[in-house]
């Protein structure tokens, strides 16, 4: 989940962020459990 916030973070900053996000490998760790349950099709 990604959050940002309106006010401070305009569009073209927004893009940066959330293109820098995406590439970003998760590296799993104390989060992956719950991960694990989210249902996938």
């Amino acid at each position: 989940m990604l959050v940002m916030p309106g006010r401070f973070v305009d569009t073209a900053e927004a893009d940066k962020i959330l293109t820098a996000f995406f590439a970003a490998d998760f590296e799993g760790g104390r989060h992956q459990r719950r991960v694990d349950k989210i249902p996938c099709k």
